[in-house]
């Protein structure tokens, strides 16, 4: 129970992380103009490749991280409410 909190917060958190350092490197990597300064052809390729990656990564880890705080929640209700059934004396 306390594992899927511990894994949905490091994985959020690493997911929040990932597209936070992505978009930072993008905007520092702007001149005063708004145009992005690459050494080169490939290395701009390469680059933009990268950080494409990297974002579907940060989104799978976001998701994974909020589908094991959810987890975690459902878990917590479930322990936390007495299963009350009611038979029918026959």
């Amino acid at each position: 129970m306390v594992a899927s909190l511990v894994i949905g917060i490091i994985f959020l958190v690493a997911g929040l992380g990932l597209r936070y350092w992505i978009n930072r490197r993008k905007f520092y990597r702007r001149s005063p103009m708004g145009a992005e300064g690459f050494s080169s052809y490939e290395s701009s390729v390469f680059i933009k490749l990268i950080e494409r990656v990297g974002k579907w990564i940060a989104y799978a880890l976001i998701i994974f991280g909020l589908l094991s705080l959810w987890v975690y929640s459902r878990e917590k209700k479930e322990k936390s409410s007495p299963n009350t059934e009611i038979q029918n004396p026959r």
